[in-house]
C-alpha cells in the first residue's frame, strides 16, 4: 500500500506518514485515457469565440462597381467579395464550442493514473493545515523548501482551509486548487504534490472504484 509524508509545523510530524488508498494511489499508468481526459480538459478551456464576416456581414457593396462588359477589366459584382480589399472573409472561424465528452469512467481511471504517478515518483505529500491558523506566507515557503521538491507545485486544499491557501497563493510556481477543481492537466502539470487531509480524501472519494462503492453501501445496508 503506498503512503506519503506529512508535512507541517513542529515535532509532531516528523517521520509521520499517511497510508493512501491504493485503489487511487496505486493503479498503473493508462496513456491513451490520460492523453484523452487532457485533451478533452484543455479543449473545455478554449473560448472559441473566434469570428470574421462573411461577404453578407460587411458593410457596402450594394451597387454594381462597373458594368458587366466593354470596360475591359473582370466582372465584379460586389466591391465586399472576399478576394477585394476589405471585403468578406471566405471559410473563416466562427463561435463555436470546443468541448467533447469523456466517459465517466474513463475520467475517473485517467484521474487514477495521475495520481498514481506521484504516488510512485514519491512527489506526492500531505500538508498539516492545522500549522496555519493565519496566513503566513514566509511559513508556507518554509515549509516547501524544506521539503525540497522539484517545481511546479500543485496544493490542493479543502474550501474552509482558506488560511493554507492564502499562504500558498502568492509562491512563485505553486498553484493552489480545491479538490473538486484538481483535473488530470493540473496533476500532470505538477512536479510536486501536496494536499491536505480533508482534499485526499475527498480525492479519493472522486476516483473510487465502482465495486468499492457498491461494497460500501450493500454494508451500510
Amino acid at each position: 500500500m503506498p503512503d506519503a509524508p506529512v508535512l507541517g509545523a513542529g515535532r509532531s510530524s516528523i517521520g509521520k506518514k499517511v497510508k493512501l488508498d491504493d485503489g487511487a494511489f496505486g493503479a498503473s499508468f493508462r496513456g491513451p485515457l490520460v492523453h484523452q481526459s487532457v485533451r478533452a480538459e484543455q479543449a473545455a478551456r478554449r473560448r472559441g469565440t473566434a469570428a470574421t464576416k462573411t461577404r453578407a456581414m460587411v458593410s457596402g457593396g450594394g451597387a454594381k462597381p462597373w458594368r458587366q462588359k466593354g470596360t475591359g477589366r473582370a466582372r465584379a459584382g460586389s466591391s465586399r467579395s472576399p478576394i477585394w480589399t476589405g471585403g468578406g472573409v471566405a471559410f473563416g472561424p466562427q463561435p463555436r464550442s470546443y468541448t467533447f465528452k469523456v466517459n465517466r469512467k474513463e475520467q475517473r481511471a485517467a484521474l487514477r493514473s495521475a495520481l498514481s504517478l506521484h504516488a510512485e515518483r514519491r512527489s506526492l505529500a500531505i500538508l498539516d493545515v492545522g500549522a496555519f491558523e493565519a496566513p503566513k506566507t514566509r511559513q508556507a515557503f518554509d515549509l516547501l523548501d524544506d521539503w525540497a521538491q522539484s517545481g511546479p507545485t500543485l496544493v490542493v486544499l479543502a474550501p474552509e482551509e482558506s488560511a493554507a491557501a492564502l499562504s500558498f497563493r502568492n509562491l512563485t510556481r505553486v498553484a493552489v486548487l480545491s479538490a473538486a477543481d484538481v483535473g488530470v492537466t493540473d496533476l500532470l502539470a505538477a512536479a510536486s504534490l501536496l494536499v491536505s487531509e480533508a482534499a485526499l480524501a475527498e480525492l479519493t472519494a472522486r476516483v473510487a472504484h465502482q465495486s468499492a462503492r457498491r461494497g460500501a453501501e450493500e454494508a451500510k445496508a
